[in-house]
């Protein structure tokens, strides 16, 4: 995600704290935020696809994908 959009999520968190949103500026906030989200677990997803486990006796081990959420 670029930082200019890290600092509009920035940017309006302080001004919901301070001043209040309004709807179309809760809208974008949201949209940021989602986006936001999905940027962070697409990123953890592809480091752990990358991600080996190495057994005492040396043997690596890939991570398997879970099958749900806990």
């Amino acid at each position: 995600m670029e930082q200019k959009k890290i600092d509009r999520i920035n940017e309006l968190a302080r001004k919901s704290k301070t001043e209040g949103l309004t709807e179309s500026e809760k809208a974008e906030q949201t949209k940021l935020r989602n986006e936001y989200r999905m940027s962070v677990t697409g990123n953890l997803a592809a480091q752990l696809s990358n991600t080996y486990i190495v057994t005492p006796d040396g043997k690596k081990h890939k991570l398997k994908k879970s099958g749900g959420k806990s």
